[in-house]
């Protein structure tokens, strides 16, 4: 990855034009890109257009954790994968793919399947983590993780025709918790879905990430974004924090560097 004092090359300079024209972003914000690690917890529905959007735009080194393999029925929404993919690890495929894509970035793979265990040495050394699952289960695992290490979170989950992006921002944000308290897993049955709301659940979840890494535009740290596609709405909807939080009710918010 490069540093602050690098320069970009013509080669990268053609490459991410379109974005270092941007004056919220320039050469000094790509190089920040370059130098900046995030982690996706999840390369199914969500994780797709993630990493893609994250690996064009130029993010350093991106960490990729999924456990599962590739099957047909993933293929309706999973965009990283092809049909000559299937019975082959995610992780190891998304790296292949977005190395393709763009071979400035560093791509990091995990095909641990993720618990309270792990959780902790898994995501450590990153600047952001981004939650793409699609248990319940893992999001309360990963919340507190990075609860517990200071490691802001951006959240996206799907569900039918809707779904929801927030970034939880430790010691400042409503935490996962503070929003679900009771952990009630779903029940273990497939969940319909139409492949374009993780598509845009996803890219959403791109955006802040990028928002956050440069620090330009407006967070959503106290508020999530719902989207309806059936009805083809979004609405915001404030969050609070919660005093009696199990998890970050006695976490103070360290500004960033």
């Amino acid at each position: 990855m490069k540093s602050y004092t690098e320069q970009l090359s013509d080669e990268e300079l053609n490459r991410y034009r379109r974005q270092i024209i941007l004056k919220e972003i320039g050469v000094e914000g790509q190089l920040r890109l370059a130098k900046s690690k995030v982690i996706i917890i999840g390369a199914g529905g969500l994780g797709s257009p993630i990493t893609l959007y994250l690996a064009a735009a130029g993010v350093g080194k991106l960490g990729i954790v999924d456990h599962d393999t590739v099957n047909l029925s993933n293929l309706q929404r999973q965009i990283l994968y092809s049909s000559k993919n299937i019975g082959q690890h995610k992780a190891v495929l998304a790296k292949k793919r977005l190395r393709g894509l763009n071979p400035e970035i560093g791509v990091l793979t995990n095909t641990e399947q993720v618990s309270a265990k792990n959780v902790k040495e898994i995501i450590s050394g990153y600047d952001l983590v981004i939650n793409a699952v699609d248990n319940i289960e893992t999001r309360y695992i990963v919340n507190e993780a990075c609860i517990f290490l200071k490691l802001p979170l951006i959240e996206g989950a799907i569900y039918h025709f809707e779904g929801y992006v927030m970034t939880i921002i430790p010691g400042l944000s409503a935490c996962y918790r503070c929003l679900f308290p009771d952990n009630h897993e779903a029940k273990k049955e497939e969940i319909g879905v139409i492949g374009a709301v993780p598509g845009v659940i996803g890219t959403l979840q791109a955006m802040e990430a990028i928002k956050y890494l440069l620090n330009f535009g407006r967070l959503l740290k106290n508020s999530m974004i719902y989207y309806n596609g059936l009805e083809a709405k979004f609405r915001e909807i404030k969050t609070q924090r919660n005093p009696n939080c199990i998890v970050c009710s006695k976490v103070k918010y360290d500004e960033r560097k």
